[in-house]
Parts: C-alpha cells; sequence; structure tokens
C-alpha cells in the first residue's frame, strides 16, 4: 500500500498517467492507417472514441471512492486529468460524427441531432462537460468559489447518466446490450456508494443535533 502511495506521488505519475490515456486514440489512429479497424473504419472509430468516452467518466468517478477506501489519497491528483480526458475523447467522438458521418455540413448535423434521440442526449452531456473541463483549474476554482465549483461539477452525474442512455439507445438497434448493462452496474455501484455516504453523512448530522437539542436547557 505504502509502495502505490509513492508511486501515486512520484513525478513521473502524471505523465505516465497522460501517455496511458492517450494510448486508445494512438491504436485508433494507428489502425486506421494502416487499415485495420475493420470494414467500417469510420464507424469503428466513431464507436470506439464514444466507448473510451464513457470508459474515462467510470475512471473519474472512481477515484473518489478507492482514494476514500484505500487511503491512496494522492489519486486525487489525477481526477483532474482523468475528467479533462473524458472531456478530449468525447469530443473526438462529435469530430468524428460530424466529420467522418456528416461531412462538416452543419445543418445536416443539425437535423440529425433534433431527429435522432441518441444524438440529441450525446450533444447534450457533450454540452454539459464543455463548463466543467473550462473550470478544471485552480484559477476557476478561486473565481468561482469552492462551493459554487462544487455544485457545477456535480454535473458529472447527470453527464454520466446521459452517456449512459446514449450507449443504451445506440445499441437498441442491434439488440446488443451485454456491455450496456456491464456500465449501468458499475456507475449504479459507484453512485450508490455516493448516495449511502451521503445519506449516513446527514444521518449523523442530524443525530448530533438531536442530542445537542435534547442537552440544551429548556
Amino acid at each position: 500500500m505504502k509502495h502505490l502511495q509513492a508511486a501515486l506521488l512520484h513525478p513521473a505519475a502524471k505523465p505516465v498517467v497522460f501517455a496511458l490515456s492517450l494510448a486508445p486514440l494512438a491504436a485508433l489512429l494507428a489502425g486506421a492507417f494502416t487499415d485495420s479497424l475493420g470494414p467500417n473504419p469510420a464507424e469503428a472509430l466513431i464507436r470506439e472514441t464514444g466507448e473510451w468516452t464513457l470508459c474515462f467518466l467510470c475512471f473519474t468517478l472512481t477515484v473518489t471512492p478507492l482514494r476514500q477506501l484505500t487511503g491512496w489519497h494522492a489519486l486525487a491528483r489525477l481526477r483532474r486529468m482523468l475528467g479533462l480526458f473524458t472531456f478530449f475523447y468525447a469530443c473526438c467522438h462529435f469530430l468524428g460524427f460530424a466529420w467522418l458521418d456528416m461531412g462538416f455540413d452543419l445543418a445536416a448535423i443539425l437535423r440529425d441531432i433534433a431527429k435522432r434521440p441518441f444524438i440529441l442526449v450525446g450533444s447534450l452531456a457533450l454540452l454539459l462537460m464543455a463548463p466543467l473541463a473550462a473550470t478544471s483549474f485552480n484559477r476557476a476554482i478561486r473565481a468561482l468559489g469552492a462551493g459554487r465549483w462544487q455544485a457545477l461539477h456535480r454535473a458529472i452525474y447527470a453527464i454520466v447518466l446521459l452517456g449512459l442512455l446514449h450507449f443504451f439507445w445506440m445499441r437498441a438497434g442491434k439488440s446488443d446490450f451485454g456491455e450496456v448493462a456491464a456500465y449501468g452496474a458499475f456507475v449504479a455501484l459507484l453512485l450508490g456508494w455516493r448516495a449511502l455516504r451521503a445519506w449516513r453523512g446527514w444521518r449523523d448530522q442530524h443525530g448530533r443535533s438531536r442530542v445537542r437539542s435534547l442537552h440544551e436547557p429548556g
């Protein structure tokens, strides 16, 4: 445990995580250049960048419970980077759709967003991610104040649910729900853990308030 904590605090930890986070995109680009992405490379690029967006959402949401359960507090150093990579892969996903599917035809893109619900919810998730990415820096945190910054960044819960809905609707056409169920179960576990912690905190605080009121003079 101590060795892992030390490794997470090492100056090389962030560059290593940065390189590992770029590896999926590098593999996809290499596959595109070597024509090894299958019969429909455009679809593969769009699909894979979308799945990696969902993966990085899960990675980001896992940091806090893993840190609190294990005591590896240095994990918090990586959360901002993972969140920004979530936005990066979401942008790549949308770029793939806008370019490879729509040829950067803005009117066609807007029509497709309005016509197909799974693209609409995916686009909404991307729009909600933008202010989170824009305020992921210390200067923004100071400008907003800790309370407002935390309230804004709770939008990640709505984003991950929209991402799951986007993934579900996308797979519904092929009746392929295995991966959707796996992601859904993992997200439910992460959000359920947070809900349980919040309820316990409220219960403990409520219990302390009742004890104080019982001891106050009437």
